[in-house]
């Protein structure tokens, strides 16, 4: 993995959970609106929608950089609209890249060819 895809995984990573913590916060706020006098939906949806925004350009940065399969963006694509989605979406490019990792070092102390 280059210095541009483990970026772009990194990015990626970081709007993840907070994208998918925004998802629950708004699912309460909806909640909310409908059973007391309290509306965040309209501040909570603002904050939600930005982080989806932001969600979906990394994810097509990563798609590109890292030349995954239709199958793996589709799959990064359908845990951004999941509620715990993005949470999984973070631990597995966090697996993604410690593996990456793990093999640069491989290479570079000479364990397996390059």
């Amino acid at each position: 993995m280059d210095i541009k895809t483990a970026s772009a995984f990194h990015r990626l990573r970081l709007v993840s959970a907070p994208e998918a913590v925004s998802f629950l916060l708004l699912l309460v706020c909806s909640v909310l609106k409908r059973t007391t006098d309290v509306n965040a939906v309209p501040v909570m949806g603002a904050i939600h929608g930005i982080l989806f925004i932001l969600y979906v350009i990394f994810w097509a940065d990563a798609w590109n950089k890292a030349k995954w399969p239709v199958k793996t963006a589709a799959l990064y694509f359908v845990l951004s609209v999941l509620p715990f989605g993005g949470f999984v979406a973070e631990r597995k490019l966090k697996r993604q890249a410690e593996d990456a990792l793990i093999a640069a070092r491989a290479r570079k102390e000479g364990v397996v060819g390059a």
